[in-house]
């Protein structure tokens, strides 16, 4: 993992997510998930299109269960976008770099 990209746990979630300044993405995630591990690379490379702009954050849902749960995440890899303390998109699944990109320009709108 990147310094672009910051792991969060379910005690550092308010902190670093609910209460960021700018907009954040969070990758839900898995070690023993293979599309997990297929779409974090492309994750690290848009998160170096966004420095300064959008936070990157990884919850490992098996580590924290809490914020999994507080969020109904169902499926991995899962990617919300939060905006002023709240969901402001999702996109679940192994996505393409232009489609995460589309959602967090829409966001920066």
């Amino acid at each position: 993992m990147s310094e672009n990209v910051k792991q969060v746990t379910d005690s550092t979630f308010d902190a670093e997510v609910l209460k960021s300044s700018i907009p954040v993405l969070v990758d839900f995630w898995a070690e023993w998930c293979g599309p997990c591990r297929m779409v974090a690379p492309v994750v690290e490379e848009v998160a170096l299109q966004y420095v300064g702009r959008v936070k990157f954050a990884k919850v490992d849902v098996d580590c924290n269960q809490r914020v999994a749960t507080q969020y109904m995440i169902r499926s991995i890899p899962s990617l919300y976008l939060f905006k002023d303390g709240k969901v402001a998109g999702q996109i679940v699944g192994a996505v393409p770099k232009q489609q995460i990109a589309a959602a967090l320009d829409k966001l920066l709108v």
